[in-house]
């Protein structure tokens, strides 16, 4: 007899994170996230000082057979004007009966809340993980971003979903860039630098707060237009800034500045990936730990997960040498491979720029929705 429980309790809470770990045990390109950040996500990230969600496990008696998050985000329907509910953290084995009961667990919560839609997966928002896999099953993710099986696309659409949009993720191995592009940089740096006073520098890590601060301001502005934004409080972008920060390269880490304003940033992680893939069931104690610091420098990969810059200053080039300056250094360091993710289907002045200096588009993910 299959039933849908909210968790409530810790025990619970440790179960519906570690249900993908068993779901995706012979899977060999899946990367188990780290239960402290994933159990943070869920509890006191400050996403929930404004938006609440809840989780619900799905059982076939004993065994737990699914997952999935019902989610009301107030800024994001503040900001658009609209009632959406969402769902993310959605796990489950491929039966659609399963599927179903999950889906409609969390359509029925937010339903409470007012929702006349629902949208997801997103874990919570599309300012974290995001998106269905529905293209490039053959590797595994990169860092922050998400990994399903392809059975999912059936169940959600047989569950009544549609496309909202397509985020795309663009691949460059060691060998594959554009050589004319790079060449030429330096040459849009100085007409950049010419004819607006715009230079390209790294972010100063020794001062990195008030950079941040900046940053945040550029973030809010730079991505307001996108489908799904709703602006990040004070507190969610201090929060993020904070984890990517001991991880960052500050090589990998780069403003737009105008006489000392900052119009636009990009920033690149290493791919930590590479090592959380060798963490048991995302546990760092009593071992975990040590891989993730001693393996740190054997990282191939990055992941360019943030670039943007503010109405305005766009058409200029700076998305181009940004992307560029990356790619370079990039290829500087002899590392492997890069993946710039996610960026909308239809942003094709950021599109454009990335496949004018040899991306890929290898991946897609999909956002969906379902009218209530």
């Amino acid at each position: 007899m299959k039933k849908i429980v909210p968790v409530q309790s810790k025990k619970e809470l440790a179960t519906f994170i570690d249900f993908p770990h068993d779901l995706y045990k012979n899977d060999p390109l899946y990367v188990p996230e780290l239960f402290i950040a994933q159990k943070d996500l869920l509890t006191t990230h400050p996403f929930h000082k404004h938006s609440s969600l809840q989780t619900f496990l799905a059982y076939d008696g004993d065994k737990v057979v699914g997952r999935i998050a019902a989610i009301f985000n107030t800024n994001h329907n503040a900001f658009n004007n609209v009632s959406d509910g969402f769902f993310g953290f959605f796990d489950v084995i491929n039966d659609q009966e399963t599927a179903n009961l999950l889906i409609n667990a969390a359509i029925d919560w937010v339903k409470q809340k007012g929702a006349t839609n629902i949208v997801g997966p997103v874990n919570p928002s599309t300012n974290e993980v995001c998106g269905l896999l529905i293209k490039g099953f053959d590797r595994s993710p990169v860092v922050m971003m998400p990994y399903n099986p392809e059975y999912y696309i059936t169940l959600l659409e047989n569950a009544g979903f549609k496309k909202q949009t397509d985020l795309l993720a663009w691949y460059w191995d060691g060998a594959n860039y554009n050589d004319k592009s790079l060449r030429m940089l330096d040459m849009l740096q100085d007409r950049l630098k010419r004819n607006s006073n715009i230079v390209i520098r790294k972010i100063n890590l020794k001062n990195f707060k008030q950079e941040a601060n900046a940053l945040r301001d550029v973030y809010n502005k730079a991505w307001d237009k996108n489908l799904g934004f709703f602006p990040m409080t004070n507190e969610e972008f201090d929060y993020t800034a904070k984890d990517l920060k001991m991880i960052l390269d500050p090589d990998f880490a780069l403003v737009a500045e105008q006489d000392g304003k900052i119009v636009g940033f990009g920033v690149a992680i290493p791919d930590i990936n590479q090592i959380l893939k060798t963490i048991k069931k995302g546990r760092l104690l009593p071992t975990g730990i040590f891989k993730l610091l001693l393996n740190k420098k054997k990282i191939t990969g990055i992941r360019i997960m943030l670039l943007g810059v503010i109405d305005g200053y766009r058409k200029l080039g700076i998305e181009a040498s940004l992307y560029g300056s990356i790619i370079k250094e990039y290829r500087r360091k002899g590392l492997k491979y890069a993946e710039a993710s996610w960026t909308l289907e239809n942003n094709d002045m950021v599109n454009r720029a990335i496949e004018a200096i040899g991306g890929d588009q290898y991946k897609t993910y999909r956002i969906y929705e379902k009218a209530l």
